[in-house]
């Protein structure tokens, strides 16, 4: 294990503890409670981010991964409609299950795994899509490629869809059932960590079947 690697896990270690610390874990936890948007784009800016240099170093190495912050930027902006779209598809359950068009009203269980299913379905493609395109630009453009239709040609469509094909019924959507059955404060903290999975997902698959 080299140095860098003992930082990096010093480093998640610290950010545990200060998690699971009363004091601290109120504060952050009450912010982002207090501020939705900012706060999903804070968990996911942090924590979905450690999934690309987590993979980098598997990749690579080593941690020094070309456009951090901008890609940290991307995956937080990314939490702020996230975060959006729980609420939205949540809601939306529950409604349909009030109408009696979705069974077991007032189940959690079924309301959490019918939200889930639904959101992986028609939003969670759209959404992971997104983030490899941005990525890619990022990518492009650092090499010195600005060309949008370059970076769109850039991508491994084949690797996409072979990751979302495999991902979303095998992982993602009993990973988003047990997401929808945390209290709401928790959900977009627990979102930005399956981020870690899914920056690692994203990146594993993006030049290879």
């Amino acid at each position: 294990m080299k140095k860098t690697d003992g930082l990096f896990i010093l480093f998640i270690v610290v950010v545990l503890v200060l998690l699971m610390n009363p004091l601290t874990h109120h504060a952050f936890f009450g912010f982002t409670d207090r501020y939705v948007l900012l706060g999903g784009f804070i968990k996911f800016f942090l924590f979905a981010t450690i999934g690309d240099v987590i993979s980098h170093r598997i990749k690579r190495g080593n941690y020094r991964l070309p456009g951090l912050f901008k890609k940290a930027v991307l995956w937080g902006i990314l939490g702020v409609f996230i975060v959006m779209i729980f609420t939205i598809f949540f809601t939306g359950t529950k409604t349909l299950q009030t109408q009696r068009i979705l069974p077991f009203e007032g189940i959690l269980f079924f309301t959490a795994l019918f939200t889930s299913v639904l959101m992986n379905l028609f939003f969670a493609p759209t959404m992971m899509f997104l983030h490899r395109l941005g990525d890619q630009i990022i990518d492009d453009r650092l090499a010195g490629i600005k060309s949008f239709g370059v970076s769109l040609k850039n991508i491994n469509y084949h690797a996409f869809l072979h990751m979302l094909f495999k991902t979303i019924p095998l992982f993602w959507i009993p990973a988003h059932t047990i997401t929808f059955l945390l209290p709401q404060t928790y959900r977009a903290f627990y979102a930005s960590l399956l981020g870690i999975m899914l920056g690692l997902l994203l990146n594993m698959f993006k030049k290879h079947a």
